[in-house]
Parts: C-alpha cells; sequence; structure tokens
C-alpha cells in the first residue's frame, strides 16, 4: 500500500506532530511510506530522513499540489495530521481522488470528512465524535491507540533503582519548540532549591535555544539535551517531570512518573481538563509561585533506608515501636528488645522481599514507613506506617500513606498494595478508604478480627 502522511513542525507549531506521526508510520508495515511536508523554519524533518522515510518538500499548504503528488505517487492512504486542513479541504481531497482513502489525527473534537479518525490521547472520547464524523468512519480513541514510541516500552521495562536518593532529577519538557520560552524561567525556580538536578529536553525547533544553551552554560546542575534520542530513558530515571500537557503527557503518563502539566497551547485543552479532572498537577498558564510550590512539595519528604540509620537513630525507632499507642495496633505487641532490633535491621540488607524506612519532612522525622512480602512476579506487597508519637505532626498519617503509594507504584513499580488492619482501629481504617483502599476479606485471629484491603495502581488518585 502507498502511504502519504501529511504534517508539519516549525518553532511556532511545534514538533509534536511529526515525532507521533513517525510512531504510527512503523505500525503501517509492508507499505510504502511518503512524508509531505513544508520547508517551515525551525522545523525537523530531517527526523523523517533520520528514520528512513522518503520526505516530498511542499511549497504550500494548497490543496492542487497535494492532490498533484497523491496522482503522482498513486497514493492510496493519506494520513493527514494537521491543523491548517479542515473538512472542507479533506472533501475536496476526496472529491479529487475518489479512491482515496483519508485517515485524520484529531486532538480537539472538531469536525472532519474522513474514513478514519484516530485520537490517540488518553482523554479520547470517542462519543464526542458523534455529527463531527461520517456515519462510515471509523473511530479510533483513547489510550488503547496512544502513540508510544518504542524507547518508552523497552525503558519501561528497565528497573528502577529504590534506593532514596537526597538528590532529586527534575525532568523538563516544555515542547520542542518552547513557544512560550518557558524552559529559562523554570529553571530560574529550580535553582533555589539545593540538591536538584534539571534535564532540558528540546529541540532545534527552539527560536530561542540559543539563550537556553547561554544560561545552561557553566550550571553543573543543568544537562541540556538538545534533539535527544534518549527522552525515554531520561524521563524512567528522574524523579518528577514539568511539562505540557500534549504528546509529551501520554508518553510521562505511561511511564507513570509524577508531573507537572502547564497549558502553553490552546490545542491542549483537552488534556489539560482530562488531567485536572483526574486530580493530576496542572496550571491553565505558567505561574511561578505554584511551580516554586509544586518542586517545594516533592522536596520536603526524605526517606532514610532502616540500614543506613545511625545507632542512635535506630534506637529512636525502636522507642516508637515499644510504645503502647504503636504497638497496641500490632499483630505481635510485645516489646523489642535492642538485640532483637538491631538483628532484624541487619537482616534487611539481604533482604528482597522486606523494605523499611524513616520518614523525614522538612528536617524532622515524622514516622516509618514497610513493604513486607514484596513480589515483583506478582507486583504486588503489604505495607505498614505508623507516626512519631513523641512528636505530633499535622497530617503526618496522609503524608506517610501518600508516601507509601508513590513509592510502591513509581518506584517499585507494583501494581497492588495490600495492608491489614484490626476491624476497631476506625481511623486507620478511614484514612486507608480516603486513599481508596477497599475491603478485600476479614479473618479472626487471637479473637482479633482483621480486616483485608488493597489499593490498585489504577485506582489511585495521584
Amino acid at each position: 500500500m502507498n502511504i502519504l502522511i501529511r504534517a508539519d513542525s516549525s518553532s511556532i507549531i511545534g514538533t509534536g506532530h511529526i515525532m507521533r506521526d513517525l510512531v504510527l508510520a512503523k505500525q503501517f508495515r509492508d507499505a510504502d511510506i511518503l512524508f509531505a511536508s513544508q520547508d517551515l523554519d525551525g522545523n525537523i524533518n530531517h527526523k523523517v530522513i533520520e528514520s528512513g522515510y522518503k520526505l516530498n518538500l511542499l511549497k504550500s499548504n494548497d490543496i492542487e499540489e497535494l492532490s498533484d503528488l497523491i496522482k503522482k505517487e498513486s497514493i492510496e492512504l493519506i494520513v493527514i495530521d494537521h491543523y491548517g486542513i479542515d473538512t472542507e479541504y479533506e472533501k475536496e481531497l476526496k472529491a479529487q481522488n475518489p479512491t482515496l482513502k483519508i485517515m485524520v489525527l484529531d486532538d480537539t473534537y472538531e469536525k472532519h470528512y474522513c474514513d478514519i479518525l484516530l485520537n490517540h490521547n488518553i482523554y479520547a472520547d470517542e462519543k464526542k465524535y458523534k455529527n463531527l464524523v461520517p456515519k462510515g468512519c471509523e473511530l479510533r480513541c483513547g489510550a488503547k491507540y496512544t502513540l508510544i514510541r518504542d524507547e518508552f516500552r523497552k525503558e519501561k521495562k528497565k528497573k528502577t533503582s529504590t534506593l532514596y536518593n537526597p538528590i532529586k532529577t527534575i525532568f523538563l519538557a516544555m515542547g520542542g519548540a518552547d513557544t512560550q520560552n518557558l524552559n529559562p524561567k523554570i529553571l530560574k525556580i529550580l535553582q533555589k532549591f539545593e540538591n536538584i538536578k534539571a534535564v532540558v529536553v528540546t529541540t532545534t525547533a527552539n527560536k530561542n535555544l540559543q539563550e537556553l544553551k547561554k544560561y545552561a552554560k557553566g550550571k553543573k546542575w543543568i544537562t541540556l539535551h538538545i534533539n535527544s534520542n534518549r527522552v525515554a530513558k531520561l524521563v524512567r530515571k528522574s524523579d518528577f517531570a514539568i511539562i505540557t500537557p500534549s504528546v509529551t503527557a501520554n508518553e510521562v503518563y505511561f511511564m507513570q512518573k509524577p508531573f507537572l502539566a502547564i497549558q502553553t497551547a490552546q490545542n491542549q485543552k483537552e488534556m489539560y481538563s482530562y488531567l485536572k479532572k483526574n486530580g493530576y498537577s496542572v496550571m491553565k498558564k505558567f505561574n511561578a509561585k505554584k511551580v516554586k510550590d509544586a518542586i517545594a512539595k516533592i522536596k520536603e519528604i526524605e526517606l532514610i533506608n532502616f540500614v543506613d540509620l545511625t545507632l542512635e537513630e535506630k534506637k529512636m525507632i525502636l522507642e516508637w515501636r515499644n510504645d503502647d499507642s504503636v504497638k497496641k495496633w500490632m499483630l505481635n505487641q510485645e516489646d523489642i528488645t535492642l538485640e532483637e532490633h538491631l538483628k532484624y535491621i541487619e537482616s534487611l540488607k539481604s533482604s528482597k522481599s522486606k523494605l523499611y524506612m524513616a520518614v523525614k519532612k522538612e528536617g524532622a522525622y515524622i514516622g516509618v514507613i514497610d513493604f513486607m512480602a514484596i513480589d515483583f512476579k506478582d507486583s504486588s506487597a503489604y505495607f505498614g506506617l505508623y507516626a512519631n508519637p513523641f512528636k505530633k505532626t499535622k497530617g503526618a498519617g496522609s503524608t506517610l500513606q501518600e508516601t507509601c503509594i508513590k513509592y510502591a507504584f513509581d518506584i517499585l513499580k507494583l501494581h497492588k498494595l495490600k495492608l491489614e488492619v484490626f476491624s476497631n482501629n476506625e481511623r486507620a481504617i478511614g484514612l486507608y478508604k480516603k486513599f481508596h483502599f477497599k475491603e478485600a476479606a476479614r479473618e479472626t485471629i487471637n479473637d482479633k478480627e482483621i480486616i483485608y484491603m488493597e489499593l490498585r495502581n489504577e485506582d489511585r488518585k495521584f
């Protein structure tokens, strides 16, 4: 089959159309594929050539020029990924080429005259296309059709270190063209924090690239990646991402990384609305204070593995655990000796199924979280937590619970988190329900009723 992909890129348009079309092109196996693009300022047409596809440079977006190319190359299917081509253009193209099949990529629920419509974004709802496309049009909408580059699928399978690192890596990608020139503004905010590394991804389509290079020069905490082929790896190794609610959001969402999405273009409004509705961190426009607050939030929590604690810190944890307000909610309610405590912590060094961590907030110890029966094959684990009984910190329970969930799903890459709780521990049960844990079973042990609860990654709300 002869297929023509019509898409442009530039410092104004951006680079997302070409990048996702290169992913789509791989799905047309054994087809003869030709890209048709204009030679606009700041384009990434070279990506098409580098990917092994033929490229025809158009002089304009004129329908006659495109129709002539279709006839010349005996095109059977045209893929249109272009905001400058509307339903009337598509109708005329069909009229001039009656046997031509038209496939359109759409992000914003526009009217189209096509045989196939693809909205590959995670927010896409095919019901919204009623009366926007012909009756016989095949609709391909939602996460099932999301165009994810192979590099992301490969990187997601790789394990990320579970060791706590006080230096946080921020993945920053304000679009290949960064039309609002936000990269330097965000970097200036990040510079105010200690122990921050910034990984900035951009392209030669960025008309402010020289300004960005000048700002990054000499700053060891900034690494600039231009036209990078390692984006997936950079996302995997990061702790937090600052992105636009665009194609990049599909990819970061796929990699299950926490992020802040800042809308920079009108065509991002649907993704913005979807993310906001589902509890993700978003901004309708850039706000320096909100960006600063988002970074402060990820910096305020520190996790220290029990095996890395000093002797004094280990004794402190033991004192917490043996306090009546803590141990009364445990299956083993006997006091633990220092010798037993230290021996158990030593055993954690060789354990692959157990992980215990002390939690600090703004420099002060607020409690403990632990993971037991970690099973990477089953992608599940049990967890426990308790707050520092000698220092009441407002919201400590919620902070510890949120930290558990994020660590289990974002770092350990588990799919299910499980817990056991006494049925009379109403306060704890209320906390778990707040974070959408659901009851799975009940049983009685030593005359005490135990409730088993669980949370799946897809049911989390942050």
